[in-house]
């Protein structure tokens, strides 16, 4: 079996940005999730807006905007894309708090390392910003769910 070159190395093999100048631009679009398990008191806590660091689901929806914004800062050798639409939405459950972050832009390349990030940067807000009240907080399933591009 004949394997594929690895896209980010050159013949040489040094890292290097992929060339997506001959791709066509399109409208592509990306879901990214994440969760963040609490104890049912924190939660309790979230609910009734009584968090000692306040509204704690607005600022990790900010956090996950302003951080898609900055992927191509973060991530080594990601295109920076101009973000036509950033949204982090949350569901809290009994036992968790469900992110969905989604991205759309038009551009050559995908969108899923900006929902990525958003995802990962609203639930590490949300470690950040409860972890005073508890301390046993995880967070896990930081995945794509979804991504389109037309």
């Amino acid at each position: 079996m004949k394997t594929k070159p690895f896209s980010h190395f050159d013949e040489s093999g040094d890292a290097r940005m992929v060339d997506v100048g001959d791709k066509p631009v399109q409208i592509r679009t990306a879901q990214a999730t994440a969760e963040i398990h609490c104890q049912k008191p924190t939660l309790a806590l979230l609910k009734k807006h009584a968090l000692p660091k306040g509204d704690v689901l607005a600022v990790a929806r900010i956090a996950g905007i302003q951080a898609a914004k900055r992927t191509s800062d973060l991530i080594p050798l990601c295109h920076s894309l101009p973000l036509d639409k950033v949204s982090v939405d949350f569901t809290v459950g009994e036992d968790r708090i469900d992110i969905l972050a989604e991205a759309k832009t038009r551009a050559r390349t995908g969108v899923e390392m900006e929902a990525l990030t958003a995802a990962s940067v609203a639930a590490l807000t949300l470690y950040d910003m409860m972890k005073a009240v508890d301390k046993s907080m995880r967070i896990e399933g930081v995945r794509v769910k979804r991504k389109t591009k037309r």
